[in-house]
C-alpha cells in the first residue's frame, strides 16, 4: 500500500503542528507551510522524522493569495523528485491569523487582510491544488466556532470563516464525481499563540471560556489534531460536506 501524503498550510506551530504530528503517527508523509518561523518548521520536521515519517516545509504567505499557484508548483516539483509523481491525498487549509476589533474600529486594510488570508488564499490555493489531489482524497478547511456563536470583536474574521464553510459545501458537491470529500473543522477557543495568545495567557478570559464550555476548560492544540487524522482515515470516508465543531461543548 502506497504512503498517503498530506499538505497542510500553517503547520509549524499551534493547531497545524498537532495535525501534522497526528497524521505522521498514521504513517502519512507531511508537506506543510510556515510563514516566517523556519526554526519551528525545522523542529517539526525533526520530530516527524524521529517518528519514522517524512516531512518537508515550504515558505508561504497567505496574505498574498495569488501566490498559491507558485506554492503548488514548488510542492509538486518536490513530489516529482521525491516520489516520481506530483499527486497527494489530503489538503488541509489551516493557515491564518486573528483579528480582535469591534466593527467601528475595523479598517478597510484589516478587512482586506482577513479576506486575503482566510478566504481568497484558501479558494485559490485549493483551485491550484485540485489537479494534483488524488481521486478519493480529502479536503479539510479550518473554520471557527465564531461562525456559530458571536463574540464581540471578531466580525471580519468570522465573516471570512463563514465564507469558507459555504465554499466547503460547494467543493463537496463539485468534487463528488472524483470521490473527494470536503469538510470543515471548526475549533472553539484554543490555548495557542493565535491572535496574540489571549486564550493561553489571559486568565480572566480563560475563566470565562471555561465557564461557557460544557467540559469546563479551554481547548488545547492537542484536542484538534486527532480529529483531523480521523477525517483523513478510511473510517471517515462517508463524512462529506459537513461542519464539525470541536469546542468541548462551547455555548451549547
Amino acid at each position: 500500500m502506497s504512503t498517503k501524503i498530506a499538505f497542510i498550510t500553517g503547520a509549524s506551530r499551534g493547531l497545524g503542528r498537532d495535525m501534522a504530528l497526528n497524521l505522521a503517527k498514521d504513517g502519512v508523509q507531511i508537506l506543510f507551510t510556515f510563514h516566517q518561523n523556519e526554526s519551528k518548521a525545522n523542529d517539526l520536521i525533526a520530530e516527524i522524522e524521529n517518528m519514522g515519517a517524512k516531512a518537508k516545509a515550504f515558505q508561504y504567505d497567505a496574505a498574498n493569495p495569488m501566490s498559491g499557484k507558485d506554492l503548488m508548483a514548488e510542492v509538486t516539483d518536490f513530489l516529482n523528485q521525491e516520489n516520481g509523481q506530483p499527486n497527494f491525498d489530503f489538503l488541509i487549509n489551516n493557515a491564518g491569523t486573528g483579528l480582535y476589533k469591534p466593527i467601528e474600529h475595523t479598517t478597510e486594510a484589516d478587512f482586506d487582510d482577513m479576506m486575503n488570508i482566510h478566504l481568497k488564499s484558501v479558494y485559490f490555493l485549493t483551485q491550484a491544488a485540485l489537479p494534483y489531489l488524488n481521486d478519493g482524497g480529502r479536503i479539510i478547511n479550518i473554520s471557527s466556532g465564531l461562525t456559530r456563536f458571536s463574540l464581540p470583536g471578531s466580525s471580519a474574521y468570522a465573516m471570512m470563516k463563514g465564507g469558507i464553510e459555504v465554499f466547503t459545501r460547494y467543493l463537496a458537491k463539485e468534487l463528488g464525481n472524483r470521490k473527494i470529500t470536503a469538510n470543515v473543522v471548526a475549533p472553539g477557543a484554543i490555548a495557542t499563540d493565535f491572535g496574540g495568545g489571549s486564550n493561553r495567557d489571559n486568565e480572566e478570559k480563560r475563566a470565562t471560556i471555561a465557564g461557557i464550555t460544557a467540559l469546563g476548560r479551554v481547548g488545547e492544540a492537542e484536542d484538534i489534531g486527532g480529529s483531523i487524522a480521523f477525517l483523513c482515515s478510511d473510517k471517515a470516508g462517508w463524512i462529506n460536506g459537513q461542519r464539525i465543531e470541536i469546542s468541548g461543548g462551547m455555548l451549547v
